[in-house]
C-alpha cells in the first residue's frame, strides 16, 4: 500500500501532499482484495470506497490490478462503514452493505482501516519530509536565489567548476524562437557566462563537434564526457583545442520541462575522466539552472502581465465612465438598465441622453469582445451622441453613424445598433433598428411586438440606407432592448435562453402590484442566474428597459 505509480493513478499528482484520497496511496490494490476476501469470510458484501463513495475494485493478477467502477451502484444509506483517516482526513472507507454486521466483523474491519489510515498518514509525513529538505536545498542555492540569468549562470558556472576542479568553460542559451533547433554553425546562441576561454573562442561560430552532435546528445538529457577531445573523430578543427589548451570535455544540456533552453561546456586541460558523481553534479547544476532561468523569464512575464492588468484596469474604468453613471430622469418614462460584460473589456453599451426636448435611447453591440471592442464602441457611442445631439431624423443619424464606422474600421469590424426617440408630450416613439437583435415592445392590452430591423449592420456598406418606423406608446407599455448575449445565454444542456423565457420573464415581473422598469431588469437576470449556473458566459449581457408612466 505505498505510494508508488501504477497505470491506474495516471492522473494523480507526484508525491501529493494533501492525501485526500485512498487512491493516492494505492499500488497493487490488495486493501480491495481484502475487502473481498473478508466479504467472503463474514458473508457480507464489503467493499473498498473512495472519499467520494467509488468503489475501488481489485482486478486479480496483472500490471494493473484495481480500477474505480464508475457505473458500480451506490451502497445503501444504511450501510455500515469503517472510515479510512490520515492526518485527521477521511480519505475512504470500509463499506458493509448489510446495515448491522456481526460484532467480531466490525472489530476486524475497524483495525484494518485504522492501520491503513496510519501507513497513509506516515507516508504523508515522509512526503512533507521530503518536500522540505528539498524546499531547504533550493532556498540555500545562489542559483535560486538570483533573478537576472545572467547571474545565475556566472554564478552556477563559478560553482561547478569550483567543484569539478576545471579549467575552463562557458553556458550558452539556444535561440528562444527556436530551441530545439539545433543548425550547423552556432550565430544563433548567446553566451551566458565564459572562464578560462579566449574571447576569439567565444565569439567563433564554428562548433566543437561535427553537425553539433555534443549539443544534440546533451540537449537530449545526456551527459556527454570526453576524456580526450584531440582524439575524438566527432571533434571539428581539433587544432583549435591546442591554441586553447583544452583536453577533456563534459557537457549536460539545460531543459525545463522538456524544453530545451541551453548548453553547459566544461573543460580540462588535463585528462580527466569523469566519475558517475561528477556527471550527477553536472547534471544537477543544468537543472537547477534551468528553473532559476524560467523563474526569471517568470517573473519578467508577470511584471508585464502586471502592467497589461493595470492598462485593463485604466480601460475598464474608462469605458464603465462611458456608460450611463445613472440613467436620466425622463418624463413618463421608467428607465432601468444592466450591462454585464463577459470579459473586462466589452462590446455592449447602451446610452440615454436628450436631444430637443425628446430622448434617445440607443443600445448597441459591437462584434467580439476585449480591446478592439471596445475601442470600437467608444467611437460608435462618440459619434452617435455627436451626431444625435440635434434635431436629425433617426435614419440619417444612424446612416452617418454607420458611414464614420466604415471610414475606420476594417470590413470584419462592425456593430448592430436599435436607436429610438421618445416624445414625452406624444408618448410617439420612433426607432431605427440596424441589425440589432429586435427588442421588444409589450403593451398593456397584452399584445407583444418585435421592432424589426430598419437597416443592415452597422460598418458594412458605407452607402447602405437605414430606414425609421413610428409608433405611438400607452400608459403601462413595456420596451426592452437587449443584446444578443442575454438570448444566447446558454445552459449546461446546450440550451438557449430565448427570446420566449425573456418575455415569460418580463411578463411575470408586470404582474407586481406596481411593476418598475428595475424590478423587470432584476427578475430577467435573476433567472438568467438561474438558467445558466455556473455555465461559463461567452458574450456580453446588456438590457435597457423603458415603461410608460401615467402623466
Amino acid at each position: 500500500m505505498n505510494a508508488a505509480k501504477t497505470p491506474a493513478d495516471d492522473h494523480l499528482p507526484r508525491l501529493a501532499l494533501v492525501g485526500g484520497s485512498i487512491v493516492e496511496f494505492l499500488s497493487d490494490g490488495s486493501l480491495a482484495a481484502l475487502a473481498g476476501e473478508l466479504g467472503g469470510l463474514f458473508h457480507e458484501r464489503i467493499e473498498l470506497r473512495d472519499e467520494r463513495d467509488r468503489l475501488i475494485a481489485h482486478l486479480g493478477d496483472g500490471s494493473i490490478r484495481w480500477k474505480i467502477d464508475e457505473d458500480a451502484d451506490a451502497p445503501p444509506d444504511n450501510a455500515w462503514r469503517a472510515p479510512i483517516v490520515a492526518s485527521e482526513r477521511v480519505i475512504g472507507s470500509l463499506v458493509v452493505h448489510d446495515t448491522e454486521p456481526p460484532p467480531h466483523a466490525k472489530r476486524i474491519l475497524r483495525w484494518i482501516a485504522r492501520v491503513a489510515g496510519e501507513f497513509c498518514t506516515v507516508e504523508l509525513d515522509l512526503r512533507h519530509r521530503l518536500r522540505e529538505v528539498e524546499l531547504m536545498y533550493s532556498l540555500s542555492a545562489l542559483l535560486i536565489r538570483a533573478a537576472d540569468p545572467g547571474e545565475v549562470l556566472s554564478t552556477a558556472l563559478d560553482l561547478v567548476l569550483d567543484a569539478m576542479d576545471l579549467d575552463a568553460g562557458n553556458v550558452v542559451l539556444l535561440s528562444e524562437q527556436s530551441p530545439s533547433a539545433i543548425h550547423g554553425d552556432e550565430r544563433a546562441i548567446r553566451t551566458m557566462a565564459s572562464r578560462g576561454l579566449s574571447e576569439a573562442w567565444v565569439r567563433d561560430a564554428t562548433p566543437l563537434s561535427r553537425d553539433r552532435e555534443f549539443d544534440r546528445l546533451a540537449i537530449a538529457g545526456e551527459v556527454v564526457a570526453i576524456e580526450n577531445l584531440s582524439s575524438d573523430p566527432r571533434v571539428l578543427e581539433p587544432q583549435r583545442l591546442g591554441e586553447q589548451g583544452l583536453v577533456s570535455f563534459i557537457s549536460a544540456g539545460l531543459a525545463f520541462r522538456g524544453r530545451p533552453i541551453g548548453v553547459y561546456r566544461l573543460y580540462s586541460k588535463t585528462p580527466r575522466h569523469f566519475t558517475s558523481a561528477e556527471r550527477a553534479l553536472l547534471r544537477s547544476v543544468a537543472e537547477h539552472s534551468a528553473i532559476a532561468i524560467e523563474q526569471s523569464h517568470l517573473l519578467k512575464v508577470q511584471e508585464a502581465e502586471a502592467d497589461v492588468r493595470r492598462q485593463l484596469q485604466l480601460a475598464e474604468d474608462v469605458q464603465r465612465r462611458m456608460l450611463p453613471a445613472s440613467l436620466p430622469d425622463v418624463p413618463r418614462l421608467d428607465l432601468a438598465a444592466r450591462y454585464q460584460p463577459s470579459e473586462r473589456l466589452a462590446g455592449d453599451f447602451y446610452d440615454v441622453f436628450e436631444s430637443d426636448d425628446r430622448f434617445t435611447l440607443v443600445v448597441g453591440d459591437v462584434v467580439g469582445h476585449g480591446v478592439a471592442a471596445a475601442l470600437i464602441m467608444a467611437s460608435v457611442r462618440s459619434t452617435l451622441r455627436a451626431v444625435g445631439s440635434d434635431d436629425r431624423p433617426l435614419c440619417e443619424v444612424v446612416s452617418l453613424v454607420n458611414k464614420a464606422m466604415c471610414r475606420d474600421t476594417l470590413q470584419s469590424e462592425f456593430c448592430t445598433l436599435f436607436t429610438a426617440r421618445f416624445d414625452p408630450r406624444s408618448l410617439e416613439l420612433s426607432y431605427c433598428n440596424a441589425g440589432h437583435s429586435p427588442p421588444l415592445l409589450l403593451r398593456t392590452d397584452g399584445a407583444s411586438e418585435r421592432l424589426q430591423p430598419g437597416g443592415m449592420l452597422i460598418g458594412i456598406e458605407p452607402e447602405a440606407d437605414f430606414t425609421e418606423s413610428r409608433t405611438i406608446l400607452s400608459p403601462g407599455d413595456l420596451l426592452v432592448a437587449f443584446t444578443d448575449g442575454l438570448v444566447d445565454t446558454m445552459a449546461f444542456s446546450g440550451e438557449r435562453f430565448g427570446i420566449e423565457r425573456l418575455i415569460d420573464s418580463v411578463r411575470a415581473s408586470m404582474e407586481n402590484a406596481r411593476p418598475t422598469g428595475a424590478g423587470v431588469v432584476e427578475r430577467v437576470f435573476w433567472e438568467l442566474r438561474q438558467f445558466a449556473g455556473l455555465h461559463e458566459r461567452t458574450d456580453d449581457v446588456t438590457l435597457l428597459v423603458a415603461q410608460v408612466r401615467e402623466s
